[in-house]
This record gives structure tokens, C-alpha cells and sequence, in this order.
């Protein structure tokens, strides 16, 4: 009764949990949620008995004033990943393509996989998005293309020149994706922005999230914003109230509190550039740093000292936050490699 092809999806790896360890290995905030956030939520959670605004009106308002948009050009989800899948949805039909670099998002191939396209993962070099080899990668079966801008978990980006010369060969009917989950923390000037981008292009689509940032990850909510046939689309395949009234509530209100949220995400670039530092990590602009080549060992070493990091197959990802769980970070890296 089961499709068969499921027996070859990859699974989904969460980041490990462990009550007594800190947790660097899931890109969360370590923070709560901003106060105004809690305050919106608590008052939410007292309606639970109704539904959601199943238009999500008064965030997607929000929303498209602080992005510059129509308030036609911008859907929510249940996190960016959801919008994500509903992207392959609306453009991939059975044998279509996905193309998206590797690694990257763990979510795209399986979201392919999921609505019977085919994934088509690319390469990193040297550690960054491999546009050149992407546009190589275009056939005439692809339908989307993933760019995770910072990448996770590399945290490279791609610069503006390099992203135009990337759509200047992408054909109009094929759909790109600027997944840009850890915008917030971006400093680096010359990379592309969504949300001027798609003015530019018609066939780009820009993905955010406030599950990193703005530490609402437990209530799964992110957006989308684009061209408004796009939008149309994504919100006919999106299961009916998705997102729920707390999570709506909690995203406006973090929406309004941008002061509060720089100076977090400040906080995070400062501990970011001590963890480069200390570690030798590869150059970072999302709230966690890259240790390529680096094994399974160097995680479970750090594991024994309290601190849980992510391990994949080409390297580990350490999510940076505070400077006292930096300060964790860093004697647990000196007790395992001197």
C-alpha cells in the first residue's frame, strides 16, 4: 500500500538532544523569544478553541510593508521548509528536476523526492555555491532551483555578480529559489538580497524564516515573496490553517521589535567571529560556523565535554549564540584539542 520509491527517501537528521549538554547543534537561538513575542503568544494561546485566520492577513500585512512588496506577493508556512515543499509542488510534476548545491538544506532532495522529481545536487567548491556548475546542471527537465544564501551548512554566500551572471542563464520558465534562512545575520555587503532581487527577475521566489533570529523555531513559521502568480500558487497547495494563531501572533509582534533583534544578532556575529578564530573555521555569515573535513570523533569528543555539535558526512557545523555558551564552546574545544 506504500509507494516503493520511499524505501530510498534519506531520512531527516535533527540535531542531537542531550537535558544536561549544550545544544549547538540544531541553529536555534538560544535565546526565548523576544518579550513583546511572549507577551502576543501567551494572549493567543488563551483563543486556542478557534481556529487560525487561515490567510494569516495581519502577518502577511506586516510583512509586506517591512519587505517592500504588495501584500499579494507574500504566503507563510509552517517554517520555510514547508514553503520549500510546496514550491516542488506547484512546479514539479513525476521526472521533473530539482537542482540545489550539496551540501546544503538536507530538506531539498528529500522534498523532491517526496513529490516524485528527480534531486539533482551539485557540488560545493571550495566550500561555497557552485553557480557555474548549477547553470551547467539546467536541462529541459528542471523546474526549480535551490540557492540557500547564506549556505547552510557552509555559511558562504554568493556574491552579486555571481548571482547575476547565474540568471542570465536561467531560463525564464524555471523557477529559482533565494532561500535566505539566516539573512539576519548577514554583514557581508556584496551578495544578493531577495527582496531587491525580485524586482528584477519574475522567475525568483525569496524564502525567510522566524524560526533562527527571531527564536520562534518551536512554532514553525517562515514566508515566502515573490511574484504574485507564485504566491497564488503556494497558497492553493498549503494545507488549510497551517499556521497556527500563536505562531501568527508571535511573528507579528517579533516583526515590530527589528531594534531588539539587531542587537541579538549583532551579539551572534561578535561570538561568531571569536569562534572563526579559536577554531579555524571556515568564514561565516548565518549564526553558525563550518569545520570542513572535520569527523564524526572531533562531535563526540566535544560531546563528552557537554557540548553537542553537528556532524555530516563532509564535515561539522557549530551554531554560534552567546558569549557565555561561547565561552562553553571554547573550553570543551580546548579540552579535546589542546
Amino acid at each position: 500500500m506504500i509507494r516503493p520509491d520511499l524505501s530510498s527517501l534519506p531520512a531527516y537528521v535533527p540535531g542531537k538532544r542531550q537535558e544536561d549538554a549544550l545544544k549547538l547543534s540544531s541553529n536555534e537561538a538560544t535565546q526565548p523569544p523576544l518579550p513583546a513575542a511572549v507577551d502576543a503568544m501567551a494572549a493567543a494561546a488563551a483563543g486556542a478553541n478557534r481556529y487560525p485566520d487561515m490567510g494569516a492577513v495581519a502577518i502577511r500585512e506586516a510583512l509586506a510593508e517591512h519587505l517592500g512588496v504588495a501584500f499579494e506577493q507574500v504566503a507563510v508556512g509552517t517554517g520555510s521548509s514547508a514553503l520549500c515543499q510546496q514550491l516542488v509542488q506547484v512546479t514539479c510534476t513525476d521526472g521533473d528536476e530539482v537542482v540545489f548545491p550539496w551540501r546544503s538544506f538536507e530538506a531539498y532532495p528529500i522534498f523532491a523526492q517526496v513529490h516524485g522529481a528527480t534531486p539533482v545536487a551539485i557540488p560545493l567548491k571550495d566550500e561555497g555555491v557552485d553557480l557555474e556548475a548549477m547553470a551547467a546542471a539546467i536541462t529541459d527537465r528542471t523546474r526549480l532551483i535551490f540557492i540557500c544564501n547564506p549556505n547552510n551548512p557552509s555559511g558562504s554566500i554568493v556574491t552579486r555578480a555571481e548571482f547575476a551572471e547565474f540568471m542570465a542563464k536561467v531560463p525564464a520558465e524555471i523557477t529559482v529559489a533565494l532561500d535566505e534562512a539566516y539573512t539576519e545575520y548577514l554583514r557581508a555587503e556584496d551578495t544578493p538580497l531577495a527582496t531587491e532581487e525580485i524586482a528584477k527577475y519574475p522567475n525568483l521566489v525569496g524564502l525567510r524564516t522566524f524560526s533562527k533570529a527571531y527564536g520562534l523555531a518551536g512554532l514553525r513559521i517562515g514566508y515566502a515573496f515573490g511574484q504574485p502568480e507564485m504566491i497564488e500558487a503556494l497558497n492553493k497547495v498549503a494545507i488549510p490553517f497551517s499556521v497556527n494563531s500563536v505562531a501568527q501572533a508571535g511573528a507579528l509582534a517579533s516583526l515590530a521589535a527589528q531594534d531588539e533583534l539587531k542587537q541579538r544578532t549583532d551579539t551572534a556575529v561578535v561570538e561568531r567571529q571569536r569562534v572563526i578564530e579559536a577554531t579555524g573555521a571556515y568564514p561565516s555569515e548565518a549564526n553558525f560556523v563550518w569545520l570542513p573535513g572535520e569527523t564524526p570523533e572531533l562531535a563526540a569528543a566535544l560531546a563528552e565535554q557537554g557540548v553537542l555539535v553537528r556532524s555530516f558526512p563532509e564535515g561539522i557545523r557549530i551554531t554560534v549564540t552567546t558569549p557565555e555558551e561561547t565561552d562553553q564552546l571554547l573550553a570543551a574545544w580546548k579540552a579535546v584539542r589542546g
